[in-house]
């Protein structure tokens, strides 16, 4: 039985709208692209959507027309892809780590409200919040200005508490729903709490257009000039090759858009087939020895289930589960590997090892098993097999 780590829900009806786009020869920069925008923004209900090719994009975007710019300092997890720290530094702005739920894997949202009143009054307090490479700069000038919360694994960030701690300061919430497309927060949808929210469509994700995200918003200006970002600065008013700001190519073409719509229609569907999985995976892996499910917190009202992770006791229990998962044929992949640990960021910032704890116990014994809405019940039955076999075998050594 072959398994696949992820696989895309696509369908003939999915098939049948990217061929007429194809045969319509409007291949970009057409209605398909409006229609996919108006009907997402509808669905996680904000007045705006701005179709974009990646979350990164969108995150990226999103940024630039919240005034995230130099020196400023947005808060944000140690605990994700690494693209929503990268996103802040491409803007020369610095993000702010700050440790995780160690149930959730979300941000904390007590130590961000430490966080916002320490970087707001500045001095030595604020300094600790600072990358370590930065704390002893002479003069430390607190330019608090975003709070980038990342809903991990599909379960959204305590939103409530987040968006106080912002309201207070006047900061802007830029939220990143890329892992969280259906989920809800005490019966609110993720994307409907930041200034600007994000959204990412990549072939892993719940829904996909392949590649691609989304912006979503109720500030016009920020969607107008998000639109005008994504298609290299070109405005609304502007002749054709006349450019008003310094934009990106960042669009969504009409192929990726037509099978987003279909997706789209598919959503509650495919989440509800996803939810069946993940209650597959509970069933048979409850009391298993060593091994620990995601549970799903009071305030997530809908979960919307992105990847199945599993933590274990220690990461030689994971690292060696792995391994004996793959001798076997099944996929698994860690889940996450720390930002501030990647080289990059230890080399820049000065990171190591005990900075933040809780992201790196996470991210040393968490480990994403095969998982998608297509899966089947026989498929999570030998996915389980092999591991309670795995687990029981290293036990009697």
């Amino acid at each position: 039985m072959r398994i696949a780590m992820s696989s895309p829900d696509l369908t003939e009806v999915e098939i049948d709208a990217v061929l007429q786009v194809l045969h319509s020869n409007r291949l970009s920069l057409g209605p398909r692209v409006q229609e996919f925008e108006a009907r997402f923004a509808e669905y996680i209900g904000t007045r705006h959507a701005v179709a974009v090719s990646s979350g990164t994009a969108a995150l990226h975007l999103s940024l630039i027309a919240s005034g995230v710019g130099e020196g400023d300092l947005v808060i944000t997890s140690p605990f994700s892809f690494v693209a929503s720290a990268n996103c802040v530094l491409y803007e020369r702005a610095t993000p702010i780590f700050v440790d995780v739920d160690p149930v959730t894997g979300n941000i904390d949202p007590t130590l961000v409200r430490a966080a916002v009143e320490d970087l707001s009054r500045g001095g030595g307090r604020g300094r600790r919040w600072l990358p370590p490479s930065l704390r002893d700069t002479t003069s430390f000038e607190p330019k608090l200005k975003a709070i980038l919360p990342v809903h991990a694994f599909g379960q959204p960030a305590d939103m409530g508490s987040i968006a106080d701690t912002a309201a207070a300061r006047a900061l802007v919430i830029i939220e990143d729903a890329c892992e969280a497309v259906g989920a809800e927060y005490k019966g609110r949808r993720a994307g409907t709490f930041g200034n600007a929210s994000c959204f990412a469509f990549y072939p892993n994700k719940q829904m996909t257009t392949a590649e691609g995200g989304m912006i979503v918003t109720d500030d016009e200006r920020c969607a107008s000039v998000c639109s005008s970002l994504r298609n290299q600065g070109r405005d609304v008013f502007d002749a054709w090759l006349t450019h008003s700001r310094l934009g990106y190519n960042y669009r969504l073409n009409d192929l990726a858009c037509a099978l987003g719509i279909v997706q789209l229609s598919r959503l509650d569907e495919m989440l509800a087939r996803r939810a069946k999985v993940a209650a597959w995976y509970g069933e048979r892996l409850r009391g298993m020895d060593r091994v620990h499910t995601l549970p799903t917190v009071g305030t997530t009202s809908r979960m919307s289930w992105f990847v199945y992770v599993v933590r274990f006791d220690s990461p030689q229990d994971r690292t060696g589960t792995m391994k004996a998962l793959a001798d076997r044929g099944i996929p698994s992949r860690p889940y996450f590997t720390p930002i501030h640990l990647q080289p990059f960021y230890v080399e820049r910032f000065g990171y190591k090892k005990g900075d933040f704890p809780v992201t790196e116990e996470l991210g040393s014994t968490s480990l994403a098993l095969p998982f998608s809405s297509v899966m089947t019940e026989d498929q999570v039955e030998a996915v389980c097999h092999e591991l309670a076999t795995i687990l029981h075998q290293q036990a009697v050594r």
